[in-house]
């Protein structure tokens, strides 16, 4: 039975985790334990639940416990759960519930790269992608279209953060991922895992996306680099392939976001 605690000026306190963290904050809230991340909409929570991410607590509208959120409370045990009205909640806390209910859930220590990837035959890497909606997007994409998993250098942006997970309708909790240990010598490392690597880049010296041997290569690690500069001359130069998606009327390049779903869609195993 969810514990509901009403909303009022005595017990605001933890709602901080909700309005007023930021997210660096909510990542050592337990430090040296790991800490926490919230999930925003039904649908999010959801499949951070499928992903058996444990709830720490929740803050929702009360028509929300009854409607829409009323199937998926059975699942977050004694996890508190803080309502009101939503012009209550607005006036205690300054935050409007825009979509919907909020989940702050515990997050749970990463594999390592190698652990992640024993049995993948395609991954993407992520070379200093930093802007939370790239992020979001590219692991629906990689969701969607054929990758077994999402590794990161150092640099990217956290795909826990609030608006990577709602940009990505929660498949952050759907595809597994992890964090490599550098930003720039990793092409070694995933060539000693097994992996030839693809660097996605705009240059004459590539062939193209559609090359036979591309589809055909048993474990495939496709690299996309950060907006506007692409990847580091020496990862293309580390990499395997360098491969180009072909542009037309004029056009230089695709945002990452875009360009992973092309490349994905193109050398995933489909």
């Amino acid at each position: 039975m969810s514990n509901i605690i009403e909303i009022n000026k005595s017990n605001t306190d933890i709602l901080q985790i909700f309005v007023l963290m930021s997210e660096p904050q909510l990542l050592h809230y337990f430090e040296p334990a790991e800490g926490l991340f919230i999930a925003e909409s039904p649908k999010v929570i959801e499949r951070a639940l499928n992903g058996g991410y444990e709830p720490y607590a929740l803050l929702m509208e009360h028509k929300d416990i009854e409607g829409q959120m009323k199937e998926l409370l059975c699942r977050c045990g004694d996890a508190p759960v803080y309502t009101a009205e939503f012009d209550e909640i607005t006036a205690i806390t300054g935050f409007k519930l825009i979509r919907g209910a909020l989940c702050a859930f515990r997050r749970r220590a990463l594999p390592t790269a190698e652990e992640l990837c024993k049995n993948a035959r395609r991954i993407a890497v992520l070379e200093n992608v930093v802007n939370p909606t790239n992020i979001g997007a590219i692991f629906r994409s990689a969701a969607a279209l054929g990758m077994d998993a999402v590794l990161l250098t150092p640099s990217c942006c956290d795909p826990l953060y609030r608006r990577s997970s709602r940009v990505s309708m929660g498949t952050v909790f759907q595809i597994p991922w992890t964090y490599l240990s550098s930003d720039t010598d990793y092409p070694q490392q995933l060539h000693e895992m097994g992996f030839k690597t693809a660097a996605m880049a705009l240059s004459d010296n590539s062939v193209s996306i559609e090359a036979p041997e591309l589809k055909s290569i048993e474990r495939l690690a496709v690299v996309l680099g950060t907006e506007g500069e692409g990847l580091a001359d020496k990862t293309i130069a580390d990499c395997d392939y360098t491969v180009k998606i072909p542009m037309s009327h004029g056009v230089d390049s695709l945002n990452v976001a875009a360009a992973s779903a092309v490349a994905f869609w193109q050398l995933g195993l489909h």
